[in-house]
């Protein structure tokens, strides 16, 4: 896991990070800090596993931990985030020893981790790893804001179900 420490490490990453926390501070929904981003990783690489995917768990963690950092882009100035998230990837993977063919693979991913199903029809493998950990990383079933959330009732986690 040298390459996702690097990216753990990376200025650029840890400054983003503790900006989104900040921002996020007085949130009462959902967060996007590191215990999220670490979720959808963990989750991702056990559902690799489970569906013989062969895919690069460096990869698979590295996607995770970016996807929802542009969302300080989409609260500072009303970026899309999934669209910052992928310009950070392509700014920081490099650093940290991405090839550019999975750095394409990673942005690719981010960019399709808020379709509305199963994620976009021609997502990649990654992609809806991506997509599915995000949405069942939540615990809606104890959340206290459960009543105040924008969620569709049929969209919330109520139990584990990965």
């Amino acid at each position: 896991m040298r390459r996702v420490n690097a990216l753990l490490r990376h200025p650029a990453f840890t400054e983003m990070l503790s900006e989104l926390e900040a921002l996020e501070q007085e949130r009462i929904f959902c967060r996007h800090g590191l215990s999220h981003l670490l979720d959808v990783a963990r989750m991702m690489w056990i559902r690799a596993l489970e569906q013989g995917l062969s895919l690069d768990k460096e990869v698979v963690y590295a996607a995770a931990l970016l996807h929802d950092l542009g969302r300080v882009a989409q609260l500072r100035r009303g970026v899309p985030h999934e669209e910052a998230s992928a310009a950070l990837a392509g700014a920081i993977l490099p650093a940290c020893g991405y090839t550019e063919g999975e750095i394409a693979e990673i942005s690719a991913a981010i960019l399709s981790h808020r379709g509305e199903t199963d994620g976009p029809a021609d997502s990649t493998p990654l992609g809806r790893l991506l997509y599915g950990a995000d949405k069942k990383s939540r615990a809606c079933w104890r959340c206290k804001a459960q009543e105040l959330c924008n969620w569709p009732e049929a969209k919330r986690n109520t139990g584990i179900d990965c």
